[in-house]
């Protein structure tokens, strides 16, 4: 398998990736035969082979893309607080490394579907014409979903069509960018194909392999980012694109046999019975621990996690955090005594984990995790900080850790699994194309084609997921709030911003202007007093009076000042400019005809 840290696209587009296949459990899901046993002309003989081919897909691939999307992203939006950097300052540049890692790992999920999809139709075995119809369109929608993500994050963007014929025609660096209309058109036309093959089987979906429906709710997610590129929300083409977004929406929500799973943290929990049973889950990244194939696996508690939640020592997350300005949306603050805290939304406990907070689901074994304990209370956990002399310590200067992405604990891993956790390995799924989502996406074209009663209605849908009080009305800015409290720390929400920035540039760059990205001053000291006692011991809440004026907020070093334009559109890694100057930043795209020169012709 060809290495994720790669240093350029051009050399993702100049190697036909081999499928690097492992042997692993998960429902057969992930089952596929040794490496040093597989070749394209002894592979693909049945269709579970055909079907094993398409696996990795959902993993690997993916690998270098998790540090961007899933705290990058998350604090350019707002949503997190890292301190005064780049991502705060919308800065980001060319020399990145997480950029760089995101935008490698995006041009091999590319490559990588292109081999598998010619890999498959060049095979010479007996696997059946709907096994093979149903593991090219996985891929497909795959693909879809890398250029998605390509295009949203860098705007004009090369299509990479077919590695072979790039190859072919030594054309691998003048590859030039195409502009952004085209390259939604090349997503669309992409994503037709993949419907064309995929089967409408609901079942599917519920183990979460792509289906029709999965790819056809991200075809409606597509249009709807689409529809303001032209500068306006209101016109002709605006308004075709939301209808087309609001029949496709439309039809997963009522046809495809899914529902919004009846408890919101459950969407996130590690046992399959659980975040399965309902569908919810149209794209994930299903990844695998065990396989002895690095990047096949989850590592994002260790970027996101406290240090000491798991007993490997790989996490590091507590100096950063869910921003003030994410606990504001949801009507909570850091600086309020965590007895008197008033929580209206169930998703702020499933999103936001903060001080004074329990979570059965972790750490079962000790019946459930709780934030009191974790950080003053040195008899409490397994790794021992406190006795080992660590100075154990509230860091997160805004009082609030990540509780998505997380799994708890290595037990809590084997209970439902019945597979180990490991070192910066684990097997929770992340979840990147929810229904909720496109309930939201539903609402949002009825309310700009003039439908707000069904608007309405689907806002509200979500919200009775999270026991949140129903609005009686609603407008844009209610359902762009919306995305971002069922969507916050997923990767999406600074892809909301950036399409907006399409038609209503001023509106979202007041909006960022006005968001608080500081942090707050005393609230460790705070922390501490509340839960131990005169001699030094953990006696829990109330071991002092909380003194909430000694906590105030600071915003002087990572409030923004200046958002311009540009900003939404972040620049391609150095060395793939220095390669091809062709996708510089100051260099013009080129329109393509999509329709005219691309085909999937089988």
């Amino acid at each position: 398998m060809e290495d994720s840290k790669m240093k350029n696209i051009l050399k993702y587009i100049l190697c036909a990736v081999v499928v690097a296949l492992v042997s692993v459990s998960c429902e057969n899901f992930l089952n596929r035969p040794a490496e040093d046993s597989y070749t394209t002309a002894n592979y693909y003989q049945n269709d579970i082979q055909v079907e094993q081919s398409v696996n990795y897909l959902y993993n690997s691939p993916w690998y270098d893309v998790i540090r961007f999307y899933i705290y990058g992203s998350e604090t350019m939006c707002g949503n997190v607080y890292q301190g005064n950097n780049a991502y705060s300052t919308l800065t980001v540049n060319g020399t990145d490394p997480d950029l760089k890692n995101m935008s490698y790992s995006l041009w091999a999920v590319n490559a990588q579907c292109n081999t598998v999809i010619n890999n498959i139709r060049n095979s010479s075995g007996h696997a059946s014409h709907a096994a093979k119809n149903k593991a090219i369109g996985e891929a497909l929608a795959w693909k879809a979903m890398a250029y998605f993500l390509l295009v949203r994050t860098f705007g004009d963007v090369p299509i990479i069509h077919d590695n072979t014929q790039i190859i072919r025609d030594a054309s691998y660096n003048k590859q030039s960018k195409v502009e952004k209309g085209d390259v939604y058109e090349y997503i669309i036309l992409t994503l037709e194909k993949a419907m064309e093959l995929l089967p409408k089987d609901p079942n599917i979906g519920k183990y979460n392999r792509i289906d029709y429906y999965a790819a056809e709710a991200l075809l409606s997610k597509v249009y709807l980012t689409k529809a303001g590129l032209g500068g306006s929300i209101t016109s002709a083409d605006a308004v075709a694109d939301l209808t087309k977004a609001k029949t496709y929406a439309l039809d997963v929500i009522e046809n495809s046999g899914r529902s919004l799973t009846p408890n919101y943290e459950d969407v996130f929990r590690l046992d399959p019975k659980v975040f399965q049973a309902t569908g919810e889950n149209l794209f994930s990244w299903q990844w695998a621990s065990g396989t002895g194939i690095w990047t096949a696996q989850n590592s994002i508690q260790s970027d996101v996690g406290p240090l000491g939640i798991d007993e490997y020592g790989a996490t590091w997350g507590d100096w950063k955090g869910p921003s003030v300005d994410l606990m504001d949306l949801f009507g909570i603050s850091a600086d309020v005594e965590p007895t008197l805290r008033v929580s209206n939304d169930d998703r702020r406990h499933g999103t936001i984990m903060m001080f004074g907070d329990n979570y059965p689901q972790y750490w079962q074994d000790k019946g459930g995790f709780d934030m009191y304990r974790f950080y003053f209370d040195d008899t409490y956990y397994p790794t021992g900080l406190e006795a080992n002399g660590s100075n154990h310590q509230w860091c997160c200067a805004t009082g609030a850790l990540y509780a998505k992405h997380l799994y708890g604990c290595g037990s809590d891993h084997s209970a439902a699994l019945g597979v180990s956790a490991d070192r910066m390995c684990y097997q929770l799924p992340t979840h990147i194309l929810r229904l909720s989502d496109i309930y939201l996406v539903y609402a949002e074209a009825c309310l700009l084609t003039g439908d707000a009663p069904n608007a309405l209605d689907f806002v509200n849908r979500v919200r009775a997921r999270a026991n949140a009080t129903p609005l009686t009305a609603v407008t844009i800015g209610d359902i762009f709030k919306e995305r971002r409290l069922e969507l916050a720390l997923e990767g999406d929400n600074w892809y909301d911003y950036v399409r907006r920035s399409y038609y209503e540039v001023d509106t979202v760059i007041a909006e960022l202007l006005a968001q608080r990205r500081g942090h707050w001053d005393g609230i460790q000291s705070v922390y501490h007093d509340y839960v131990i006692d005169d001699s030094g011991a953990y006696a829990g809440p109330g071991a002092h009076t909380w003194d909430a004026a000694k906590i105030s907020y600071n915003g002087s070093n990572e409030d923004l000042t200046n958002v311009t334009p540009s900003m939404f559109t972040i620049p391609f890694p150095t060395e793939d400019v220095v390669m091809n100057p062709s996708v510089g930043s100051d260099v013009a795209p080129v329109h393509v005809d999509v329709r005219s020169t691309y085909t999937y012709d089988f």
